[in-house]
This record gives structure tokens, sequence and C-alpha cells, in this order.
């Protein structure tokens, strides 16, 4: 499913232009849902965290029962390889990818002999700083790992997260507020969030049913040693209709300020702010030092 332009994959060893056929109606990915991926981007030629990116599909495979292929220190040098081929100024997303091929005797637990593996790269706008969204509540809830394996960025997820997103989006509003089993707020359908109140900054504790993302960490990281209390709480609707601030935070847009929840409306506030500009201070002091 391409969603953006000038695709290029990896597979079998070399680079392809174009959006190249990979899986086979046999592969235990194609019939029982055995993909993972991960997400990570090239903007104004940065790539806060590719590395860390490249790790954890690796953790997202194993978690799948999958057997990772390829190194992330290999990934990252052919990703960097296949870039070169995009203007510097390309807004790029970038996939790293594994799924099943074969099953054993009971065709449902993967093989551990043969793994699929990709990297799809595909040019996709940046949001420019304007860009926000609101939210609203839903009946869908994010999992437990006893029922999912949310540890892992795995496309066996998503279908759930679909429906979060399409009853937001049925309702008029850009995302959804997720609660996690419990009723506590976990993420949105698509990013890990954040809220500001009273100068300091709150996000929900990573508990195991979502994904703790690497944006997110950085967000925790720069924030902090910034001056900001970032505190990971237990954290209610509630909490969410009394904050100054929401944003979110996720790989394709890094920041996406919150404009309202509901009946809750807020200011693209000067935390939200000042987490982009942070998070962009710091990938080109990374990429500089990476060079």
């Amino acid at each position: 499913m391409a969603i953006g332009t000038n695709i290029r994959t990896w597979f079998e060893g070399k680079w392809h232009d174009g959006d190249v056929p990979i899986m086979r109606a046999a592969d235990h990915g194609s019939w029982v849902g055995t993909t993972v991926f991960d997400g990570a981007r090239m903007v104004n030629g940065l790539m806060p965290d590719l590395d860390l990116h490249c790790a954890r599909v690796n953790r997202s495979a194993k978690a799948l029962m999958l057997n990772p292929t390829v190194q992330p220190d290999e990934m990252v040098l052919l990703i960097r390889e296949g870039l070169k081929a995009y203007a510097a100024d390309a807004a790029v997303y970038i996939r790293p990818m594994y799924w099943g091929i074969s099953g054993d005797a009971s065709a449902i637990v993967p093989s551990q002999e043969e793994t699929g593996f990709c990297i799809c790269l595909e040019q996709i706008p940046f949001a420019p700083p304007e860009a926000s969204t609101t939210l609203t509540t839903t009946r869908f809830r994010r999992p437990v790992l006893e029922d999912a394996v949310v540890n892992a960025k795995a496309g066996c997820l998503y279908p759930n997260n679909a429906r979060m997103l399409a009853e937001a989006n049925a309702k008029g509003f850009g995302n959804a507020l997720v609660a996690d089993a419990t009723g506590n707020v976990a993420e949105t359908a698509t990013a890990n969030v954040f809220m500001a109140k009273d100068g300091e900054v709150f996000t929900p504790i990573a508990n195991g049913t979502f994904l703790s993302g690497i944006t997110r960490a950085r967000h925790i990281s720069n924030l902090t040693a910034d001056g900001f209390k970032v505190h990971e709480s237990v954290l209610s609707f509630d909490d969410f209709h009394d904050a100054d601030e929401v944003f979110l935070s996720g790989n394709m847009s890094k920041v996406t300020p919150v404009t309202a929840f509901d009946g809750t409306n807020y200011q693209v506030g000067p935390i939200t702010q000042r987490a982009r500009e942070l998070y962009w201070e710091w990938a080109a002091k990374s990429e500089a030092a990476n060079a």
C-alpha cells in the first residue's frame, strides 16, 4: 500500500526502483499474519535514531517468533546507501520489514529456518509546523501482552488501531485517545501522547499495553535535559481534559500539537513548541556526530 511516491526497495540482496513484490500467497506472513516493521525518517538529511529503529525491528521479529537475519548496523548501512538516490531535502519514510515464510508442522508457529526481509524507502512529505489534530474517545482499547504481541511493532495489531481511527474520523476528529484494559489513557490510535500542566510534562507510564516509542523516549530525554519535570504517570481522561497542552509523539511527524479533545480546547503552547525545537536541535547534533 503506497501512500507516498518515489519508492525504492531492498530485497534479495540489492536495491530496486519501485514498489517491488516481496511476499507469496503461501508465505506464513501472508496468511497467518507474521509481519513486523519499523519506521524511521529522513528529513532534511537528518535520520534521527535510525540505529534504534533498526534494532527494534529485530526485537519485534523475535516477539513474533521470527528469526531476524540482518544485524542493525548492517541495516543502517543499507539504508544510507539506498537514500543516496534521493535529494538531500527529500522527506523519506524508512521501513525495514520481516515476515514469516514457512511454518512448523502445525503451520501456525513460524519456522526459524527462513525469514523474509526487505527495506522500503518511500518519499512522504513531512507535516508542516502548523499542522495539528483533534482527539476523541473510542470504545476500542489497547490489548495486554497476554492477548496480543503488544511488545512488537507488528502488522497484526493495526486492524485494532484502524477501527479506533475510523471511529474517531466518523465522529469528526483526527485521532482517538485510547484507554488500556483498566480504563487509563495509554496512547492514541497512531502515536504516543504527552500533556502539559502548570509547566510540567506528563505521559502515560509504559505498562505493557502499548509500544513505548523511540521518539517518545527522545522527547523525555530532551525535555528533562532542558530543565522540565517529566512524569511517566497513570493518567485519566479527566487529566487530559484538565491539561494546558497536549501533543502527539510519533515517528511520522515527531511532534503533532493537539488543539481539542472532545469539548476541551488547547493552545499550541510553549512546551509543545519547545519539544519540537529540542528534537531537531538534538537530531542535527546527532547526525553531525555520526557523519
